[in-house]
């Protein structure tokens, strides 16, 4: 997976659980692009500062997923969703015992994911 479409997953999950500091350092990182020399003249710190509090945030973002699993369990589930549409798509093209074969392994893949979240 792309590192700033990583990032940008766990801030959208994660990001509320961030201070208003840890927040701002990373949306001007990675949302804006800035570079580390801009974002430390904006907020008033070294360029050093900088670089650390994006590692930590980066390094705690990633332990909420670690513990939480909510990027791993979207992602699971976009691509359920694109099976259940490629399903769609195909149902007048394809025999009805593959479809059937396919919809079963689409339930079958759902059920693991939702006794994943009973865990």
């Amino acid at each position: 997976m792309d590192e700033v479409y990583e990032k940008t997953l766990l801030y959208d999950f994660y990001g509320e659980l961030l201070t208003d500091h840890q927040k701002r350092l990373f949306e001007a990182a990675v949302f804006e692009d800035l570079s580390l020399t801009e974002i430390a003249e904006e907020a008033g710190i070294t360029r050093q500062g900088v670089h650390d509090q994006i590692r930590r945030t980066t390094k705690l973002l990633n332990e909420y997923e670690a513990k939480l699993h909510l990027v791993e369990k979207f992602l699971a589930n976009e691509k359920i969703a694109r099976e259940i549409r490629e399903l769609a798509d195909m149902n007048e093209k394809v025999e009805t015992e593959e479809l059937s074969l396919r919809m079963k392994k689409i339930a079958d893949l759902a059920g693991s994911m939702i006794a994943g979240f009973e865990n």
